[in-house]
């Protein structure tokens, strides 16, 4: 399904891993084994469009190794799972200055749900899912495997 035109865009850097987890205050609070480790930030205007086409992308993206060795599955396919963590950073606007400015992400409490429907939707097509804790200090450990790492913007603009 293609982005909208116009308003923000949905972001994500998607990580192949081997493990990952992530931390609050010293606890884990969600972790997985082989599967994505993905940084997801909605911004502001987003629309239907753009989360449809940040869960088919994640859900579809082959990135894992066939008997071959090449990159022809999905995370459905190697029972992977996603740790899905919520980061604004993502549509810091650094330009000018050296400062960075975030008008371009959702407000916090909008974007809360966005994170939790794209987590949801995941869940729809089978896929298991853990998830940060929403606007908290995070720690995040991952072993990158590969190392593979893709960026994904619902506007396509990389």
């Amino acid at each position: 399904m293609e982005a909208r035109e116009n308003g923000g865009n949905v972001r994500a850097v998607v990580q192949r891993v081997s493990q990952a987890q992530v931390d609050v205050a010293g606890q884990t609070v969600g972790a997985i084994g082989r599967g994505l480790c993905v940084l997801l930030s909605v911004g502001e205007g987003d629309g239907e469009a753009d989360l449809r086409y940040i869960v088919d992308k994640l859900a579809g993206l082959r990135i894992f190794a066939d008997d071959a060795g090449k990159m022809n599955l999905d995370v459905t396919q190697v029972a992977g799972a996603v740790l899905l963590i919520s980061q604004f950073t993502l549509h810091g606007d650094a330009r000018r200055g050296k400062r960075p400015g975030f008008t371009a992400a959702m407000v916090p409490d909008q974007a809360r749900l966005w994170v939790d429907r794209c987590a949801q939707a995941l869940r729809a097509l089978q896929i298991p899912v853990q998830q940060g804790s929403f606007g908290a200090d995070m720690q995040v450990a991952l072993t990158n495997d590969g190392p593979v790492t893709i960026l994904l913007d619902s506007h396509k603009t990389f």
